[in-house]
């Protein structure tokens, strides 16, 4: 018998359509398997541990997906829960679990997969060599890695299997691969190691690997020899192109996948149309290797206010760079002068809105805008220090001329006060890998048992 994993979607809070969830639940899956989370917006999740989603979006959609749990009486996983993974978003994933299973009369035995890192333990495995960089990794010492306020250690199919193993209902993951939520019980069972990893590789962003990937909900067959994959929306259909490509999707290597314990290697994959919705996939194979665990870390940067006008006219537009070239000048010799903080000692950064404000001076599309958002951002050591600059340059920012000659123009501010303070500015310091010998020992499984049966 083959391993069934249906995945709703590509992400918990990105949606999915609930016929398609439906119609996959009435296919008697083994396992419910979503992700929570990624890096994809940046370190402040990680460095704050919060959750970037909506707490209501979360429980709103989490509900769906206990009561389908339910419904198919089978384990119920989330991997990175709370975006990041971090120890704090999986006691709030919990608490969520606690609420819902209390208002829909579940009772439940829940596993969680702690992932935190004490940075202690970082720093004795920096020592001691095993902790190696990846591609583009930072320079790293015990002092930077004292100074992060979360770091968490990607779990692999193992952890996971250690929770599913306790006959746990619903499983809350911290910060896991993508992949090893759906490739866990597929080699637990003993299907094909390359097949269950490529597999979930294929289905981790949901119906991303389809016609359709708005629709969320696939379907994957595992078993000794390969993996076949179906969207479960009847209007969404996979095909050898778009379950191929996926391997393409946040990753370097086409044919490559590193994970804890080895890595895939699809050269020899093939590719089958089972018919106008389904793919075979055969050939891909599983090389073991060391087993290293990646690490992600973040720690405060400094903390920001920002300050936005807008430019209209025409003139002031045309020459929007010279105009913040001048501002930027005025306004570091007047923080100079009031606080006696130099360029050193803070940032001051001005982004052109509609001009150049993604891509700074590589952008080659330049064309002429009816008006240009002027957008400053000032990150100093304390949130008090980058306040008092906002407030510093804020006449300059809303009334500086183009030229020493002309009369003080006023431009257009969104909204009042024209500065915002925006906290703590996190920055990733850690894209390393961690070598272990026991897939447990950087990793913490705590079991909970809740009953709210209704009578």
């Amino acid at each position: 018998m083959p391993t069934r994993v249906l995945v709703p979607s590509g992400v918990l809070c990105l949606g999915f359509d609930r016929k398609a969830l439906a119609r996959g639940v009435a296919m008697k899956p083994d396992i419910i398997a979503i992700d929570g989370g990624s890096t994809d917006s940046g370190p402040y999740s990680l460095g704050a541990g919060e959750s970037k989603y909506s707490r209501a979006a979360t429980k709103a959609e989490w509900r769906e997906l206990m009561l389908a749990r339910a419904e198919a009486g089978v384990p119920l996983v989330i991997g990175t829960a709370g975006t990041c993974g971090a120890d704090a978003t999986v006691d709030w994933m919990f608490q969520i679990t606690l609420e819902l299973a209390e208002e829909l009369g579940q009772t439940l035995k829940i596993a969680r997969v702690y992932c935190g890192q004490p940075a202690e333990r970082v720093i004795a495995a920096l020592e001691a060599g095993r902790v190696a960089p990846l591609s583009a990794a930072p320079e790293i010492d015990a002092a930077l890695l004292a100074s992060t306020t979360n770091i968490v250690a990607l779990a692999g199919a193992e952890q996971v299997q250690a929770a599913l193993a306790t006959g746990a209902d619903v499983v809350i993951c911290g910060r896991t691969t993508d992949t090893a939520i759906i490739a866990a019980l597929p080699l637990a069972r003993g299907d094909l190691a390359g097949g269950a990893w490529h597999g979930a590789k294929i289905a981790e962003c949901g119906a991303l690997c389809s016609t359709h990937p708005m629709t969320g909900t696939i379907l994957v067959d595992f078993d000794e020899t390969g993996f076949t994959v179906e969207p479960m929306a009847l209007e969404a259909a996979c095909t050898p192109h778009s379950v191929s490509a996926h391997m393409l999707y946040e990753n370097s290597d086409p044919f490559q996948l590193y994970e804890p314990g080895g890595h895939l290697d699809v050269r020899s994959a093939r590719y089958t149309a089972l018919d106008d919705r389904r793919v075979r996939v055969e050939g891909s194979k599983w090389v073991p290797g060391p087993y290293t665990v990646k690490l992600e870390g973040a720690r405060a940067a400094g903390y920001q206010t920002t300050i936005l006008a807008v430019l209209r006219d025409p003139r002031y537009v045309a020459h929007a760079q010279d105009w913040v070239d001048g501002l930027t000048a005025h306004c570091i010799e007047a923080i100079a002068g009031r606080t006696g903080m130099g360029p050193e000692a803070y940032s001051l950064e001005f982004r052109l809105i509609g001009v150049n404000s993604a891509l700074g001076a590589m952008e080659n599309r330049m064309g002429q805008p009816v008006e240009v958002g002027v957008l400053g951002i000032i990150t100093a050591p304390t949130q008090a220090q980058a306040a008092e600059i906002g407030k510093l340059i804020n006449p300059f920012v809303l009334h500086h001329p183009l030229t020493p000659s002309e009369e003080l123009p006023t431009f257009a501010f969104l909204y009042s006060p024209a500065t915002t303070n925006r906290g703590a500015l996190y920055e990733f310091v850690l894209n390393h890998v961690m070598r272990i010998d026991d897939p447990m020992a950087a990793f913490r499984l705590e079991v909970t048992e809740v009953s709210n049966a209704r009578r």
